[in-house]
């Protein structure tokens, strides 16, 4: 459900969130498919779709995890030029060995903190994100550092669960999210701690609207979003 944040590890957060998913990292991919009914697909096509890359793009998978979102940029086109960042180490090294059990080039990935990103002004046409803002300490502060390492025009999309504003697609997503997911996931991934502490980090995130408005305060003009699945999952977007 949630992929790993690239937050900086300062503090208890950060420290945990990457030791988390460092213990679940094996697990992850098989985790993902199950707790979703393998939905996450048609969402990462869909956050694809609104990124709307040009051919040949150079292209910035933000908190890749184990590579998603990264091999889906590459099946939209496979001349893109793809760098996946993360700061969980394991995940990372699950990532590689998919791309080179699967024979997959034109993509790296790199062991870096979102919020002081490696790279320079204006390096990429296009960043993503998938499943991880939840997971980030300092939000404000990433949001800036991903539009300052697109060029002028690039756009940033980015793909979450979120809190569903309307009541009967609230009462059926809670339940399925704080009731079934610690105990599914828990025994799918094997680490009961881990998947009961993915749901409580929706808790304190902001709504759809409010993360709009957190892209406009980071100066992404157009920042809008899209909502799936009775607005559980958003689909943030701004142009740099």
């Amino acid at each position: 459900m949630a992929e790993i944040s690239t937050a900086n590890p300062v503090g208890d957060k950060g420290a945990f969130v990457r030791d988390m998913f460092a213990t679940i990292a094996p697990r992850y991919d098989r985790a993902n498919r199950v707790l979703t009914g393998g939905l996450d697909e048609l969402w990462r096509r869909r956050a694809i779709a609104l990124l709307a890359p040009a051919k040949g793009a150079r292209l910035l998978d933000l908190c890749c995890g184990t590579g998603d979102l990264s091999f889906h940029l590459l099946r939209h086109d496979a001349d893109a030029r793809v760098t996946g960042i993360d700061f969980c180490e394991p995940m990372l090294a699950r990532a590689r060995d998919r791309a080179e059990r699967a024979g997959i080039t034109g993509v790296e990935f790199l062991e870096g903190d979102v919020t002081a990103l490696p790279f320079p002004d204006e390096s990429f046409d296009g960043a993503i994100m998938g499943f991880s803002s939840r997971n980030i300490v300092d939000l404000d502060r990433s949001l800036q550092e991903i539009r300052r390492v697109l060029r002028p025009g690039a756009r940033f999309v980015n793909l979450d669960v979120s809190k569903a504003p309307n009541r009967l697609w609230k009462r059926a997503f809670d339940f399925y999210f704080y009731g079934v997911v610690p105990t599914l996931g828990g025994w799918i991934g094997g680490s009961k701690s881990a998947y009961a502490y993915l749901p409580q980090s929706l808790v304190h995130h902001p709504n759809a609207p409010a993360l709009r408005d957190r892209f406009t305060e980071a100066d992404f003009r157009d920042a809008g979003y899209l909502a799936l699945m009775g607005g559980s999952i958003a689909v943030h977007y701004g142009t740099r």
